[in-house]
This record gives C-alpha cells, structure tokens and sequence, in this order.
C-alpha cells in the first residue's frame, strides 16, 4: 500500500478515536499492526506523534468562541465569584499539574506497557463496564435537568467547578497514561461524572484538560524524536521529501477528522449519553484480548 494512502488511514483513525473515550492508541496500534508497519520503526514513531498534534490543534479552534470568552472573565468569572485558581482556567491548569507530575516520574513504566496487547485489551473492557455504570448513574438526573431536587449532578457547566472537582479529575487521568487502552477521555469524563458534574460539564472540562496535557506530551516526544535518540535515532536530518509529504498528510488528515469528531461528539452526548461508547469498548475489548490470545 502506499506511503501517502498509510498516512492519510492512520490520519482518519487518530483523528476519529483521539477524543472519542475508545482509546486511540488502541486503535492506532491495532490499525499499524493491520498495515504491517513496524511499531520499533523510528519514523513511523514519529509519524504517531505528528497526527496527535494534529488532532490536539484542533480544539483550541473549535473552542477559539469559549476560550475568548474565558479570557474575557478571567480571573473572577461570569458570576464574579471565582479567583486566579477557580477559574475555569485555573482548573484546568491544576488539574494538568496533579497529572503531569507523576505521570513524568512514571515515564519509564508508561513506556514498557505502550505495547503490551493485553493491558490494551482489559483496559478497554474495564473502561466500558465503569463508563456505563457512571453514565446509568446519572441518566435519571440528566434527564430531569437543573431543576430536579435532589440530583447526583451538582455542576451542569465547567463554570461551575470545584477545586476538588479539578483534583480528583486530574489524578484519574493519571490512569490513561499508566494502562493504554484506558482511553484519557474515559478517565476524566467517567471522573466528572462521578464528582457530579454533567455529561456536559464533564465533556467540556476533558476537552480543555486535553490541550496542556496532550499539548506537552505530545510536543515533548515530538522535540525527542527531531533531535533523535539512541533508541530512536531518527531525526530531522534522515527526512527525506517523500518522509515530510507523508507526515503533513497525516497531520492535515487528522486536524479535519479530529475537528469533525469533536463537533459530532459533543452534539451526540448531550442527546444519548457515553453508553453506545461503553458498548464499543467492551466488544473491542473482548475481540483484542482474543486475537493476543491467538498470538
């Protein structure tokens, strides 16, 4: 198959699965190892890394209306009760902080477990029974609304947040960069969810922790694979025209599908809920740890 074709795939798959709570490294290694491309291959490393940053560019676009917004009350908010660290921006920075830190001292342990099939596989199952166990808990008071009295949802916007909220949020997506197959918005929405916030308080607050988060790793690892490494010693130098075409393509690619994806998802949430999602994973799930079984 050729390069271009491989590289606008793997695009479409990124940019689908980066924000969906289905895990898109699942789904990228599944559909590398379908293509026969060699996960150890420096290039096509890389290559991985440049259409995450590709579909990580896209929200601070789709978002561009709420984000000026943000700044337009920052720091003391809509309602002038918020301070340098409430403020929605606040949030989200500290709960980047509460994941970023620990999960750059379990760098080492992350990147054992990056290919391992089967922490793949029973992350995804054990992501979609929690997700639907949290999404059924508050299906009741989501289809009542604000006005119900008493409701296990307390913040119906990202407005509305605590700081405990942000913590607790934070740490869970801790879980996504220890067991790939956890999917990181599996872990911050179900999270959400469970500190009572709403399927779309919690949807929008995944999205903005998203940006630093996916921001830094994936810039991180991006400065690493340029400059090259002696386990991964390809670097800049080594591109040739052909390389660069390939990696712009799965980085325009992803940007647009990712784009797409984020509008259609935050649409169909607020309508049906994360329990299709849950569904999925646990039938991917089941059809991954089969196949490494077989292997």
């Amino acid at each position: 198959m050729h390069d271009y074709l491989i590289s606008a795939l793997l695009g479409i798959v990124e940019g689908l699965t980066e924000f969906l709570p289905v895990s898109s490294t699942a789904h990228l290694r599944l559909s590398e190892a379908l293509l026969h491309i060699s996960l150890t291959d420096g290039y096509w490393k890389m290559f991985a890394v440049v259409i995450q940053l590709g579909a990580v560019l896209c929200l601070p676009v789709y978002f561009a209306p709420r984000i000026a917004r943000f700044m337009a009350t920052y720091p003391s908010g809509e309602r002038g009760d918020r301070n340098v660290l409430t403020h929605p921006f606040g949030l989200t920075i500290v709960a980047f902080v509460v994941t970023a830190v620990p999960a750059f001292l379990l760098t080492k342990v992350i990147g054992r477990q990056l290919e391992n099939v089967y922490v793949m596989g029973a992350s995804l199952l054990v992501g979609g029974v929690v997700m639907w166990i949290v999404d059924a808990m508050n299906a009741t008071a989501e289809r009542l609304g604000p006005s119900a009295e008493p409701s296990r949802v307390r913040t119906w916007t990202m407005d509305g947040m605590s700081m405990r909220q942000a913590v607790w949020i934070g740490a869970c997506q801790i879980l996504s960069a220890v067991f790939p197959g956890t999917s990181r918005s599996m872990a911050t929405i179900a999270a959400g969810q469970l500190a009572g916030m709403s399927r779309a308080a919690a949807l929008e607050f995944s999205f903005f922790l998203s940006m630093p988060t996916m921001g830094a790793a994936t810039v991180y690892t991006l400065l690493k694979s340029v400059r090259g490494t002696p386990e991964n010693p390809i670097g800049v130098a080594q591109i040739d025209a052909h390389g660069w075409a390939v990696l712009a393509i799965g980085l325009v690619v992803s940007f647009v599908v990712a784009y797409a994806s984020v509008a259609w998802f935050m649409a169909y949430v607020r309508k049906h809920g994360f329990v299709p999602f849950a569904i999925y994973r646990l039938l991917l799930g089941a059809v991954v740890l089969a196949a490494a079984a077989r292997l």
